[in-house]
């Protein structure tokens, strides 16, 4: 492959022949560096990294994946797939990136409480649609992140403690593997990829459409408290005492946030230390009111926004941005969260730390999280008791940065750590190498894993993700 210049930025060239094979193989548009739409397609939601691909083709439907997937395979063109750029891992620098985001069709069966969702359908269309029904997803934080990829992570939702991942869920996906082929895999169907594909991210190919239950939630008791930081430690302490004794039915998370003084950021959240602890509970309001009367209590919110909300609103409990920004993600698994361990996270994160992570967060686990799914999957770490991520402001293109950023937090909390990390809270290039993804998964479910992307992409040609490299013995 050639390079090719545009502007400062530089972009490896297609084989020659490439980008009109593609032309007449797809509806969608194939773009080149250069092509007025390139850019656009090639943006996402974190801004640490930027895709620049040989290639871009913008899907219209499966078969457009499937020549290209086929197409690249040929020239020997690595591929990623790109709905709303939330979770970038790698950049697809000299290779071609499928952008999936016209892709976005929902359809919900009341009945059968179920809904399929094209490749690139963020959540707040499938909350929408399901709404309608009586019915919710088990969708994440933010309503902008797209939802096939947020479930093959794992999906750690609002009603998590209740019913699962969001991957426990899914009944049926539509897949087009390194080979061009289109697969229907199920329980019953491609079995194994079913396994693998639930928990082992985009490592398997591309899906193009997901079918997965809906639950009967219409309304929550949920929203947020928000504390100055003077009373950090207080807030941290009492929550986490809190949590021992709660019913599935409350999932919560508690936040420091460090939020920049810039118009997109609430003007009571600017440059200052924040805690934010987040409360979606499933039970009446006025259960709800009682449960975290604790919460209230402990210090005067500056802001108190929990109360009866409809599902619809679910976005207003986390407040995630929305705006892209750069950062970088990471996250561990802890076993426990003793008060010890809250007096070494507050030294490191709290008030005078010097910290400067734009969050560090707390989300409890156990509940229906603890317990194997009805047909096992590959989201590993079922043993934790919380999860704990950072969220560091990133200096693009600054490897150096990267390497240090948001290491301090959490190799601080390591002694209470299972060892593990949740997949889905580490983003951008400096948190996704072969160790942190192995650290997603036991030894056994890792070798599984290997063994199944080396019978479906022996050639990682999926590799611009959080990626799991085929076994050796069975890609040869």
């Amino acid at each position: 492959m050639g390079i090719a210049q545009e502007g400062q930025v530089e972009f490896r060239s297609a084989p020659a022949g490439v980008a009109q094979e593609l032309a007449h193989a797809v509806r969608g548009a194939v773009l080149s560096p250069g092509d007025e739409d390139f850019t656009t397609e090639c943006a996402g939601f974190n801004l640490v990294a930027a895709h620049r691909p040989a290639l871009v083709v913008v899907a219209e439907g499966a078969a457009d994946v499937q020549a290209a997937v086929r197409i690249a395979g040929l020239h020997g063109l690595p591929v990623t797939v790109q709905s709303t750029g939330h979770g970038i891992s790698a950049p697809a620098d000299g290779g071609l990136l499928i952008s999936v985001r016209r892709m976005n069709g929902v359809a919900v069966d009341p009945i059968a409480r179920l809904a399929r969702v094209e490749a690139g359908t963020p959540w707040h269309k499938v909350i929408r649609s399901a709404a309608a029904h009586g019915l919710a997803p088990l969708n994440g934080s933010s309503h902008l992140v797209g939802a096939v990829g947020y479930t093959l992570g794992g999906g750690l939702g609002l009603l998590a403690r209740k019913y699962g991942y969001a991957a426990d869920h899914v009944t049926r996906l539509e897949i087009v593997s390194a080979d061009g082929e289109l697969r229907m895999v199920t329980q019953d169907q491609n079995a194994a990829l079913f396994w693998a594909l639930r928990g082992g991210k985009g490592n398997f190919g591309v899906v193009t459409a997901m079918e997965f239950e809906l639950v009967p939630v219409t309304r929550l008791y949920g929203g947020g408290l928000f504390y100055d930081g003077e009373d950090t430690s207080d807030v941290l302490h009492t929550w986490r005492a809190w949590t021992r004794d709660l019913p599935e039915e409350m999932t919560s998370s508690v936040a420091l946030l460090r939020l920049p003084d810039l118009p997109v950021v609430p003007a009571l959240l600017r440059g200052r230390l924040v805690v934010h602890v987040r409360i979606a509970f499933q039970g009446s309001a006025a259960e709800g009111e009682q449960l975290i009367r604790p919460l209230r209590t402990v210090a005067l919110p500056v802001l108190d926004t929990v109360g009866d909300m409809p599902y619809t609103a679910v976005q207003e409990i986390h407040q995630d941005p929305t705006h892209p920004l750069p950062y970088h993600e990471r996250s561990i698994v802890l076993r426990e969260l003793d008060h010890q361990a809250v007096t070494r996270l507050l030294a490191l994160a709290g008030p005078g730390s010097g910290c400067g992570e734009l969050m560090v967060e707390l989300r409890h686990l156990g509940g229906a999280l603890g317990r194997p799914p009805a047909v096992p999957n590959a989201v590993g770490n079922r043993d934790g008791a919380f999860t704990l991520s950072t969220l560091t402001p990133a200096i693009p293109g600054d490897p150096a940065a990267a390497d240090v950023a948001g290491s301090e937090v959490l190799e601080g909390l390591a002694p209470w750590g299972t060892g593990g990390r949740y997949l889905n809270f580490l983003g951008g290039p400096a948190t996704t190498g072969p160790g942190q993804v192995r650290a997603c998964y036991d030894a056994e479910t890792y070798r599984r894993l290997a063994d199944i992307k080396a019978v479906y992409d022996p050639q990682n040609l999926f590799r611009f993700n959080h990626n799991i490299v085929p076994s050796e013995g069975l890609s040869q």
